[in-house]
């Protein structure tokens, strides 16, 4: 066994020394830094429409659009931490930089929500309330969107940089990995857990800004734990950013148009070392003429070792990966949908639970603490996944538990279940209102909070599942050279969730504006609309997106080469991020 890491490098350049770099304790220190960044994006997320709708009076969807807004940034923005992280910074100097970022967001939120004059005054009796200022929301985005611009950061390298640490060619780090990826989520869902719990009790009994500032300063903390395991981490050197080699295909392709592709695929250029090159396929020919070797193709740049220009002359291997990456987007654009549903348990379902009795016995339940059953449900449905069904499936069908695109299917299904059900409990709660003249208040409703339950706890399933069902797919079906690429594509399906969410929530309400007695679907004061009817809508819409998905499955032709598959016994849905929950 060597004792150097042969891709990897310690903090001063030299080959990493196996038996004093890398391993489970560095890995650990990681970790510390996606603990707290779930703790201040969730605690945050979960809670932040009641603060929006209740202290700053905005109007019921504007609040919604804020949250999705602001949810749907910080996973776009992972594109740009892991391009910068693959093309300049390398991972540890860009989890570092974006840590930092997200300490001054949260520092900044502690104080826009602990300075009264940040916030409009109270309302006061029956007078109309005002609404925030332009001054006063904008030291809001300024706090937001520096934590988003964190958390993009963060998403993108923290997983990566985590499995940076073990060496898949020895097996005994190999068996750590997995055991890294279990742990990864574990941490996910203890800092989630805290955020909906802990977090949203001292924000609704204490004080936002002690909640928000205990987050700055856990993560301030968590950068220098990070920073301390300097010379004890192992650092691989960047390759280049995959969105370059993928233009450069395309961008052959396009010049070539005009050309004919030759009748023998052996005939298109190809200089990748035998044991690293993918065998031609047909599909997506079109890309194939970027491997066809034009006039001036083959002469040299300076220098006797330098390769054909890539903008005009792409290896086969090349255009096949840019092929793989090109299957993907089917699955992908089918998935966006469940995270559209997902985002309305941090919206309209905690505004559905501020209005409703939420006492067990002397205790007064924070609206925004009912996601922790969502939260239960997912660590109850990997439990019994892991425990009952993958033995039982294994003995069946002699396969390790359901196949990504199976998972996936089931997250699609159970979430359109959990609109339904949503539809359904929410029409009981409007009937009370109605019922008792409370939909002209703000009132606590006589309806008990946990009708709920069945849609929070629906959709955590549903995330148990295309979770790691997503994960797993984009990571085994991509090039081995795009993985990271691959893993942020799947963190754009949780960011244009939520962006779609806002779209939808903008549309229905000014298609419907005048519906409802002109109160329409999504009115300022949930009581007056008919909400029903809009998770009725995105139940139907998930009902046509299961049915365009289990098309676009069965289309997809899996890789036929020996991937890593990271099941979910291994992974436990963890990154996010991804999580890489990116």
């Amino acid at each position: 066994m060597s004792w150097t890491v042969a891709d990897a490098v310690d903090y001063k350049g030299f080959p990493a020394d196996r038996s004093k770099t890398g391993g489970w304790m560095p890995a650990a220190l990681i970790l510390g830094i996606e603990i707290c960044e779930r703790l201040s994006t969730m605690g945050i997320a979960v809670n932040l429409v009641t603060y929006l709708g209740g202290t700053l009076h905005l109007p019921s969807s504007t609040s919604a659009n804020v949250v999705t807004d602001f949810m749907g940034t910080s996973f776009l923005l992972c594109l740009l931490g892991g391009f910068l992280a693959d093309t300049f910074l390398g991972r540890y100097k860009t989890i570092a930089i974006f840590s930092i970022i997200q300490t001054l967001g949260t520092g900044t939120l502690a104080l826009a929500t602990k300075l009264p004059q940040l916030r409009p005054p109270p309302c006061h009796g029956s007078h109309t309330c005002k609404q925030a200022n332009g001054f006063q929301m904008g030291i809001l985005y300024i706090a937001l969107y520096l934590i988003a611009l964190g958390t993009g950061g963060l998403k993108s390298s923290v997983s990566g940089f985590g499995t940076d640490q073990f060496d898949e060619k020895d097996e005994k780090e190999k068996s750590q990995m997995a055991y890294f990826f279990n742990r990864f989520f574990f941490f996910i869902s203890t800092g989630t857990l805290m955020a909906v719990t802990v977090l949203v009790y001292i924000q609704d009994e204490v004080g936002r800004s002690w909640a928000y500032g205990i987050c700055s300063v856990s993560m301030f903390v968590a950068v220098l734990i990070f920073l301390s395991g300097t010379k004890r981490y192992r650092y691989k050197k960047s390759l280049g950013s995959p969105i370059v080699q993928i233009f450069q295909v395309i961008v052959a392709a396009i010049n070539k148009r005009k050309m004919k592709l030759p009748y023998n695929v052996e005939l298109l250029y190809e200089d990748t070392p035998e044991t690293s090159r993918i065998h031609h396929t047909d599909r997506f020919r079109f890309l194939d003429k970027a491997a066809i070797v034009g006039e001036g193709d083959l002469e040299r740049n300076v220098g006797p070792a330098a390769a054909p220009n890539p903008w005009k002359l792409s290896p086969v291997t090349r255009v096949e990966e840019v092929k793989m990456m090109a299957a993907l987007l089917p699955i992908w654009a089918t998935t966006i949908l469940f995270w559209t549903t997902y985002a309305q348990m941090m919206t309209f379902s905690v505004e559905q639970a501020s209005t409703m009795e939420r006492s067990v016995g002397g205790f007064q339940i924070p609206a925004g603490s009912l996601t922790v059953f969502f939260v239960a449900a997912i660590l109850i449905t990997l439990a019994v996944y892991d425990r009952l069904v993958m033995p039982l499936w294994k003995k069946w069908k002699g396969k390790p538990g359901f196949s990504s695109l199976q998972r996936i299917a089931l997250g699609l299904a159970l979430s359109t279940m959990g609109m339904a059900s949503a539809a359904v409990a929410e029409v009981k709660r409007l009937e009370v209102a109605r019922a008792t003249g409370a939909s002209a208040t703000t009132g606590t409703l006589p309806v008990t909070v946990f009708i709920l339950i069945p849609q929070f706890f629906l959709v955590g399933a549903g995330e148990a599942f295309i979770y790691t069902g997503q994960l797993d797919f984009f990571i085994t079906q991509s090039p081995k050279g795009m993985k990271t690429m691959s893993t942020g594509l799947f963190l754009t399906t949780l960011s244009l969730g939520f962006f779609v969410s806002s779209l939808l929530v903008s549309v229905v309400k000014s298609v419907m504006g005048g519906s409802n007695g002109g109160q329409g679907w999504l009115a300022d004061n949930i009581n007056h609309g008919r909400l029903d009817c809009f998770y009725g809508l995105l139940a139907v819409l998930g009902v046509i997106n299961f049915a365009l998905y289990i098309v676009s499955a069965v289309w997809f032709k899996p890789r036929k080469s020996k991937p890593v598959t990271l099941q979910m016994d291994t992974i436990i849905n963890g990154s996010s991020t991804a999580e890489n929950k990116c």
